[in-house]
């Protein structure tokens, strides 16, 4: 992995990525798309016919959708179809391991609408997530999840998901400040999730500062992180959010021991591509893919702009009731030219990566976030707060159970490969 020493310039920066940044204009999102396909035997057809309702109310049987076939079906085209008799494995009353951020019907969420949407790839069925099976898949190992709270939320999606069948005394949890391990005793199996909202080092890793302009990326060293990655079996990284602070970023070079003097702001589709370039390369030089599995989850996308999708009236995403139904929604919540960005620097590592893009069949979903049913500074918002989405509403963050489920049901698809 290059080591960056000194104070290098911003013309030099430039200058030296020059050639990739012009490619990351005009990447596209199909990149993603090729390495996102599933290999994974098709579904045994069942017996039983389930009836599933559209959002226009046309009912069709489940068993007239062609089984999944990984070389005419992509998983990331398709709509949300509204099927009642969709049973969570969970919810945020019988799964202990939820934080009260995410826990929506404990916080008042009165619509349950939200929980029985059901991501429909085009002419095929996405393979449903088992929790014994995956279980039996992880024996043994350790699997761990890296990144911010959006990937916290995955982390405790996929520990609820295999909670459901886990007896009472054979499990375990032990939250830490940075690193957090949940235990399945029987199967010798750990779920864990480490935070690293950037991946690479910054002075906002433990103590969190408020205000993004305090916040200063060390784009050229993520060893600080990734010496606790060290030996895990199955890693899911997602860097994403807190990247979009601005247009510029904060970046230093050196070490963080030197003060905070001396950093630069640059285009944070620049700063990002180092960064994500730095993972890559400790990637490359520490990972056996022999040994480790290595995926990445696509940025999550966040619903402030209620005209992205027709509703000039609304409030971000409060009060909205149904995913977006135009296919192919795009809004402002999410960076192309990132997502580019991780297309092109996963294309050119040595060690395999499955990318679990998420991206546009999150956008549909404005009416999944945690929107007022959440809570602040450790407190659930007060009724005044909940009056008054325009400041308070979590237009970011997911309910669970909820989409972040249907994330685990494709990393569970590919994981089964």
């Amino acid at each position: 992995m290059a080591n960056f020493r000194g104070n290098v310039p911003l013309s030099i920066i430039t200058i030296t990525i020059l050639a990739f940044a012009a490619l990351l204009y005009t990447e596209r999102l199909g990149s993603l798309s090729s390495r996102a396909k599933f290999r994974f035997k098709p579904c045994a057809r069942s017996n039983a016919v389930e009836r599933l309702v559209d959002v226009n109310g046309f009912s069709y049987a489940d068993d007239e959708l062609f089984d999944f076939d990984p070389d005419q079906c992509s998983l990331n085209h398709g709509k949300w179809v509204f099927n009642r008799s969709i049973e969570p494995l969970y919810s945020d009353r019988t799964c202990r391991f939820l934080d009260r951020q995410v826990s929506c019907v404990k916080n008042g969420r009165p619509d349950s609408d939200y929980r029985y949407w059901e991501w429909q790839p085009d002419n095929c069925r996405l393979p449903k997530f088992d929790p014994r099976m995956v279980l039996r898949k992880l024996k043994g190992k350790r699997l761990m999840f890296v990144g911010d709270s959006l990937q916290r939320g995955q982390w405790q999606s996929f520990v609820c998901l295999v909670d459901s069948v886990i007896p009472k005394g054979k499990k375990s949890m032990k939250r830490g400040r940075l690193h957090s391990v949940f235990r399945a005793k029987e199967y010798d199996v750990t779920v864990e999730f480490y935070w690293a909202p950037f991946l690479v080092e910054s002075n906002t890793d433990v103590r969190i500062k408020a205000d993004p302009k305090q916040r200063i990326v060390k784009v050229d060293s993520v060893e600080k992180h990734a010496k606790h990655w060290l030996g895990v079996d199955i890693l899911v990284f997602n860097t994403y959010v807190w990247w979009m602070s601005g247009l510029k970023t904060k970046i230093l070079w050196g070490s963080f021991a030197n003060g905070e003097e001396g950093y630069e702001e640059v285009e944070t589709h620049i700063s990002y591509t180092l960064g994500l370039k730095t993972w890559a390369n400790w990637v490359d030089s520490n990972v056996n893919p022999s040994k480790t599995r290595v995926f990445f989850t696509t940025m999550s996308p966040s619903h402030h702009r209620p005209a992205d999708w027709g509703n000039e009236n609304g409030t971000k995403c409060f009060d909205e009731r149904r995913p977006v139904l135009k296919k192919g929604h795009w809004g402002s919540g999410s960076d192309k030219r990132l997502m580019g960005v991780v297309g092109s620097v996963v294309a050119r590592m040595k060690v395999p990566v499955t990318v679990i893009n998420i991206t546009q069949l999150s956008e549909y979903r404005i009416d999944a976030h945690t929107s007022v049913y959440t809570e602040l500074g450790g407190k659930v918002l007060t009724g005044d707060q909940k009056d008054d989405p325009l400041h308070y509403a979590d237009c970011i963050h997911w309910c669970l159970p909820g989409l972040p489920d249907t994330w685990n049901q494709i990393f569970y698809t590919n994981l089964m490969l």
